[in-house]
């Protein structure tokens, strides 16, 4: 399948803070980034969020888990059905557990039902097979920023920062021709998911617009300190985690008001991806950030206090869609696997070697 030239590829992801699904085009021939092509969103609605909240860490066969998948498909095929000129489909899913030194990792959706419904292959379940041979299934997105960072011609080593319910960060040398030795990566902590959570328990919000209500708050220094002290931010990376790993942290704001439990949650945030940065092969002086934290004022002036002397700048900045890199992503990826390439490797999830994963179904 497509070996060789260009592919126009569709991707869509749903990610973990549950707002709704993103899709996007890109022609690419698996290694290079050759053009951008339409773009699209599609929000979840109230109850559709609810299903899905519902069935968050479970795995197939539990409750819930069969009604949030029927959600996760019919918004997937109703927003890509309004692409046209797509030759490949990379969906992701929606991840509802990932517990990949345990039980696996779960996204929910059926690549095949959606192939036959759209009448295009789709690439799909692009996380197990890196985890059944030791990885950590996640981030898969790594490869992709080595492809724009070569596409916007950086020249010194710099890091993709995104910002969804979980942070995570990729530094990438751009001097390095494959994305296998050219990446390290690994999920910084909590990023928008506690906050989310927060304003959606106490307020009936979906999130804290703009950081607005964080920025009337102080940081709680004593939850701050003793969430930083946990394990995982001295492991060494590839290392990832379940949107819900950190939940504490959202516990143990629950007597701080509002502003400043949304501070509070909103600096640590920020404190992860600095603490993230002790790791990286050599520094940089530039972090390009997208996913939705980026909007979020409060936090981009928490990172830029504690990242002093780094430029913290959107991807915008660069020319590029912070909002859709993701989605990107796994067109992107979709191609990799038609073409049997990795999709990732030891410093990008730990795998044992690098991997392509993915299945492929035929309308």
């Amino acid at each position: 399948m497509f070996k060789g030239g260009p592919v126009w590829a569709l991707g869509a992801m749903s990610g973990t803070s549950l707002d709704g699904v993103d899709a996007a085009m890109v022609l690419t021939d698996g290694d290079r980034v050759l053009d951008f092509g339409p773009t699209a969103y599609r929000p979840y609605t109230e109850a559709e969020r609810a299903v899905l909240r519902a069935a968050l860490g479970r795995w197939p066969g539990e409750p819930g888990v069969t009604e949030a998948a029927e959600v996760v498909e019919n918004a997937h095929a109703e927003l890509l059905s309004g692409f046209s000129g797509a030759e490949l489909i990379g969906f992701h899913g929606q991840t509802l557990a990932h517990d990949p030194r345990g039980r696996g990792t779960h996204q929910a959706g059926d690549g095949a039902l959606l192939a036959g419904a759209l009448g295009v292959p789709v690439v799909w379940d692009f996380r197990s097979t890196d985890v059944r041979l030791g990885g950590q299934g996640a981030p898969l997105v790594p490869f992709y920023h080595h492809a724009l960072a070569r596409r916007i011609g950086a020249e010194a080593p710099l890091a993709f920062l995104n910002l969804g319910g979980v942070g995570n960060v990729t530094w990438v040398d751009p001097r390095i021709a494959t994305p296998e030795t050219a990446c390290l990566a690994f999920d910084t902590g909590p990023a928008n998911a506690p906050v989310n959570d927060l304003m959606l328990a106490r307020l009936g919000l979906a999130q804290d617009e703009g950081g607005a209500l964080a920025a009337q708050g102080v940081v709680d220094q004593t939850i701050l300190s003793r969430f930083l002290n946990k394990p995982y931010f001295y492991r060494s990376p590839p290392k990832s985690l379940d949107r819900n790993e950190f939940h504490g942290v959202l516990d143990a704001t629950c007597e701080l008001s509002d502003a400043d439990a949304a501070r509070t949650l909103t600096a640590f945030a920020a404190a992860s991806v600095a603490e993230g940065m002790r790791h990286f092969p050599q520094p940089v002086t530039d972090i390009l950030v997208c996913g939705g934290g980026r909007h979020n004022q409060t936090l981009m002036t928490e990172l830029a206090e504690r990242l002093a002397g780094v430029s913290v700048r959107p991807v915008e900045a660069v020319g590029l869609d912070g909002d859709m890199i993701e989605a990107q992503a796994f067109a992107y990826l979709a191609v990799r696997v038609a073409r049997g390439w990795p999709t990732s490797a030891p410093r990008t999830t730990g795998v044992a070697a690098a991997v392509g994963g993915g299945k492929i179904s035929e309308p």
